[in-house]
């Protein structure tokens, strides 16, 4: 790339003195060996680089590191390397969200407190800074969501598929869900407004989560995409 290059739409390349290596984000789906062009996690190095952050070793322990004498930091950028050499910013490490209002949500956080409801089998939140609130895509347990169903006068014997699509039980799991959150001492901008239940199994298989089970959040997230703006739409 031509350093009085005006073109836009990446971040340009390294300066002079800094190394940039991309390594695998594989609950992303991002690879270094990615085609047509590498992409995974931006990783600096060189001697701008700090040795931490300061008066907080605690936190720079995951990011900041040496190897063979050289001084690296794990940005939490997930960038791809255009054919000019450039980088572009395609994503997020970080489960760490801004909403609309400025306000910032550990996903993380909010995921590990609900995940202890006995609704929830499995949940992956998603929010952005176009809405004031999260949503929650759920994977229930189906004994407890029949529990729902005949608390609403239903069929206890209903299946996982009609559930998943009955407005009232929907709703119930809803309310549900945001009683905990506030039982859990989640802030209000934490606790998510609004449900959508996946009857999907989230196995290694659908390539919704890693063989060690952690959530693949874009492709969570790229795969319910038509309910996330239904929902935010609505």
């Amino acid at each position: 790339m031509d350093w009085d290059d005006l073109s836009v739409g990446s971040a340009g390349p390294p300066l002079e003195g800094v190394q940039l290596k991309l390594i695998d984000w594989p609950e992303g789906n991002y690879w270094a060996v990615d085609k047509p062009n590498p992409r995974g996690e931006i990783v600096l190095g060189g001697p701008a680089i700090t040795d931490g952050y300061y008066r907080n070793a605690e936190l720079g322990r995951d990011v900041f590191g040496v190897e063979n004498e050289v001084k690296w930091f794990r940005t939490g950028d997930i960038g791809e390397i255009l054919e000019d050499g450039s980088v572009r910013i395609i994503d997020r490490k970080k489960d760490l969200v801004k909403l609309q209002f400025g306000e910032y949500v550990s996903l993380g956080k909010v995921e590990a407190a609900l995940k202890s409801c006995l609704l929830v089998d499995n949940i992956c939140c998603y929010g952005n800074s176009y809405h004031t609130y999260l949503i929650a895509l759920i994977v229930p347990n189906l004994k407890q969501l029949q529990t729902v169903a005949e608390k609403l006068g239903k069929s206890s014997q209903l299946q996982l598929p009609e559930l998943c699509d009955d407005r009232e039980v929907v709703a119930a799991v809803g309310a549900a869900i945001q009683e905990f959150g506030r039982e859990s001492a989640l802030m209000r901008v934490e606790v998510p407004t609004k449900v959508v239940l996946c009857r999907e199994e989230w196995l290694p298989d659908s390539g919704l989560v890693t063989a060690a089970l952690k959530l693949r959040r874009k492709m969570i997230e790229d795969f319910y995409r038509a309910d996330i703006d239904r929902l935010y739409a609505e």
